[in-house]
Order: C-alpha cells, then structure tokens, then sequence
C-alpha cells in the first residue's frame, strides 16, 4: 500500500521536478538528463520579455477581478441556500457547482457559444466571465460548509438584541465566515490564474501566462524561459493553495477543540 502511494506521488509530481530543474539548465536545445550546466541566466531573459509582462498582468488582473466577484456572487448564494428554504433548492445548488464538475472544454465551448449568439466581442471581461463561472463553485462551497457549522442561534440572539441585518451580518457572520471566504478566495484565485481551456475559448487575440506557454511549446530554442514561466506559475499558484490548506486546517481544529 506504501509503495503505491509513494509511486503515484512520484508519478505526479516528478515532472514537476524536472520543469524546475530545466529551468537551471545551460542547454537551450536538447532536454539531456542530467543537465550540462547550470545558470539562472533564463530567469534574467524571462524577466526581459514583454511580451510575459503583458500575459503575466492580465492573469494577475483577470484572476485578482474573477476572485472578487466570485467572493461576493458565491458567499450571496451560499447564505440564500443556507438560510432559506424553497422549492428547487437542491437543483439550484447543483446548478451552482456544476461548472466545477463539466471539462474545461464543455464550459469553454458552452461560453464561446454564448458569447456568440449574444454578439459579445471577446476581451478581458469574457476572459473574467469565464473564470467566474468556476470560480464560485470553490467560494461557494468553502461558506456553505461554514454556514453549516455556524450555530444559528447566534443569528438569532443577535437579532433579538437588536441588532439589524447589517449589523449582525457585519459583527456575527462576517468574523464566522472570514477565514472561510479567505480560503476560498486563495483557491479560486490559484484555480482561475493557471487556467488554460477556458480562457482558450474566452480570450479572442490576448495571451494570459498559460495560454502564452502553450503557445511558446513550438519554438525549442525557447524551452528554458517556457520553463521559468512555468516555475512563476508553479509558485503563484502553490502559495496560496498552501496557505489555504493550512488556513482552513487550522479553523477545523481549533472547532474541533471548541
């Protein structure tokens, strides 16, 4: 049992290993193992190019604008669902989550399609668009989970005290809920700035990093600065999912101990 899970890590994350290693290495034409060399003179190309600048700024902005809009539409949904109940409301949740749960390419497509036959010219905002539609799915099920673990009758004292709806919102479910959306925020944010299909279909003529490495496969010469952007990639998107993890392992033990 050991050696199988040890062989599937292996399995996953030695190609990771070698994107990083490659990143080092002073051959700009063969991938020969081990490497000639090495030198971090690519990371000083890298760091030149503009055209990774642009692509690196639009991730960064479509990615930081997906997560905010993805905080506020997923914590709304999942207080409705949570509070109130009404007909429908289980196919309402799984209409929710469902984008998180098709391929990439089904949603890519169903998008593309959409933007179409509504005549919407492809821009930043599409590529926003499309990174919120899954995005949600990972806010909205880190706060329904914390709804659910919130006594309501914290609520409800709060409301007999009087208090009003902002204001229990704002001092009772707000501090129950934060390192909740927080999480989920991080995990969003990391999902939707390494996504690659469904800004394929989204973004028209811009390049976001991923879309850009794709792109940049083609040219062997240009292997080495592909793999240093792989590496910012690699580092973007593991930070916060770490912190995610730790964030949220932390929450569930310190309310496990309560």
């Amino acid at each position: 049992m050991k050696f199988t899970a040890i062989s599937g890590l292996l399995f996953l994350h030695i190609p990771i290993l070698l994107i990083i290693l490659y990143a080092f290495t002073t051959d700009d034409k063969t991938f020969q193992f081990p490497p000639p060399g090495l030198t971090t003179e690519w990371f000083a190309v890298a760091w030149e190019r503009n055209d990774i600048h642009d692509a690196l700024m639009l991730s960064l902005k479509s990615s930081f604008l997906a997560t905010g809009i993805s905080l506020i539409l997923g914590t709304l949904s999942a207080a409705a669902l949570y509070r109130f109940q009404f007909f429908g409301k289980e196919t309402l949740s799984l209409i929710i989550i469902l984008p998180i749960a098709l391929p990439g390419v089904v949603t890519g497509i169903a998008l593309r399609s959409a933007y179409s036959l509504m005549e919407i010219p492809f821009s930043f905002w599409t590529i926003v668009l499309g990174h919120t539609t899954f995005c949600i799915v990972v806010v909205y099920n880190n706060a329904i989970a914390r709804f659910r673990r919130t006594s309501p009758s914290l609520i409800e004292a709060s409301m007999d005290l009087g208090a009003d709806g902002f204001q229990t919102f704002r001092y009772i479910v707000l501090p129950n809920i934060a390192t909740a959306l927080l999480a989920g925020g991080m995990l969003a944010f990391a999902l939707s700035f390494d996504e690659v299909i469904v800004t394929t279909f989204t973004a028209g003529q811009q390049s976001t990093l991923p879309i850009w490495m794709l792109t940049e496969l083609i040219r062997p010469r240009q292997r080495p600065v592909t793999n240093v952007v792989a590496v910012m990639v690699i580092v973007v998107t593991l930070l916060p999912i770490l912190f995610a993890y730790y964030l949220t392992l932390n929450t569930t033990e310190m309310t496990d101990n309560q």
